[in-house]
């Protein structure tokens, strides 16, 4: 249809209207990477988790401490949230008994678990790694949109102004400017919502299932200590 020409609608941009859709444009391209390097990222770690998980299982029940902070130190696991978290637990663990260090059973016990808890802490750290940017992107996006829509608005008026004429031909490119300002924020903010709830919701999952491995590993080191 004629008038809807994109490459001849933003040839009719001002300077500021062009300014603001690049930087509506930017934040697309960075919330989408992020959603894919995300869904990577957790694609991997919730495959080498589930390959993870009875090996180490396998080895803590042989009492291989060794065998089993080595495991986690294979190429094949270093995506895995619950190799990260497992292994700091095993590493103190077995460093308190190797050292000597005369600490009391519930000492140790404590020593250990904050080691896990600060494993965790960092795991999920690097796990909502760019995920807050979009929930940024996703709030922000459309009130950048209405500031392109406003210069768009404003350029309407001086069309007006300069003809000395109300008519549709004197603020249609203002009016079709601002329109385009307004989709391209929706446009930007809507599929960032919606990656960042994504997101969120695997990094909570993840979160419940490296307090369980956590639970496990200290109830192991209970009875082993028993």
């Amino acid at each position: 249809m004629e008038g809807t020409n994109l490459v001849e609608m933003w040839g009719q941009m001002g300077y500021v209207a062009k300014g603001i859709a690049v930087v509506l444009f930017i934040m697309s391209f960075w919330s989408v990477g992020v959603a894919v390097e995300r869904w990577y990222t957790f694609n991997q770690a919730r495959k080498q988790s589930k390959e993870y998980a009875p090996q180490v299982a396998k080895h803590l029940k042989s009492g291989s401490l060794k065998e089993a902070i080595a495991l986690a130190k294979k190429e094949d696991y270093k995506y895995s949230h619950l190799a990260k978290v497992v292994t700091a637990g095993i590493q103190e663990y077995q460093f308190q008994q190797e050292s000597g260090g005369g600490l009391q059973r519930d000492d140790m016990l404590d020593t250990v678990r904050r080691a896990i808890d600060r494993a965790s802490a960092l795991t999920a750290n690097d796990l909502k790694k760019g995920v807050p940017g979009l929930a940024t992107i996703g709030s922000t996006a459309p009130f950048v949109g209405l500031l392109g829509t406003v210069v768009g608005i404003i350029n309407a008026f001086v069309g007006i102004a300069s003809t000395g004429s109300g008519g549709i031909g004197a603020v249609s490119a203002g009016i079709a400017e601002a329109l385009v300002e307004t989709a391209l924020g929706l446009v930007v903010a809507i599929p960032a919502v919606w990656f960042y709830n994504y997101l969120t919701g695997i990094v909570d999952y993840f979160g419940v299932e490296m307090d369980n491995s956590a639970s496990e590993l200290v109830d192991y080191f209970i009875k082993k200590t028993a």
